[in-house]
């Protein structure tokens, strides 16, 4: 008998029938997120041109600071690399040390696109996050309010 009441109930339990529940509005409709960016896709965007992914998410300043960033790490190298191969030309003995400094701007220009794809993919998994979010410090410790609508 134990095992025929496990198998199949006589009736379902009041706890399981979730037809009768009211639900308030606001549970029911789902907010928008058509125009959000995958996080996926915000980070390849952002690998591929540093502040695209960003820009994407709607965080415009840190994206421009990620495309200046570019600038300044594609210039440097490109520069420093001029400045070695005129130091080739004459022989001069600190070519080793430019061709280091080459190297260190090679390897900050291929981070700035790893580290921003890697920012645009948490942005883009944070961005229905709700903004009103504040963490206070107090005193005894810190607070953290969430106003809820």
């Amino acid at each position: 008998m134990t095992l025929l009441l496990t198998v199949y109930p006589r009736s379902p339990l009041s706890a399981q029938d979730t037809s009768r529940v009211n639900r308030p509005a606001a549970l029911l409709v789902r907010p928008d997120t058509s125009h959000l960016v995958g996080p996926m896709g915000a980070f390849w965007r952002s690998f591929l041109v540093p502040g695209w992914g960003q820009s994407a998410t709607g965080r415009h300043t840190t994206g421009a600071v990620f495309v200046a960033w570019e600038g300044v790490t594609a210039m440097m190298t490109l520069k420093a690399q001029q400045e070695a191969n005129y130091m080739k030309q004459i022989g001069s003995s600190n070519l080793k040390a430019k061709r280091q400094e080459v190297q260190d701007w090679l390897v900050l220009w291929v981070f700035n696109h790893l580290f921003s794809g890697a920012e645009a993919y948490v942005s883009a998994h944070l961005q229905d996050f709700p903004a009103d979010l504040k963490i206070q410090a107090y005193p005894r410790g810190i607070g953290i309010s969430l106003p809820l609508r």
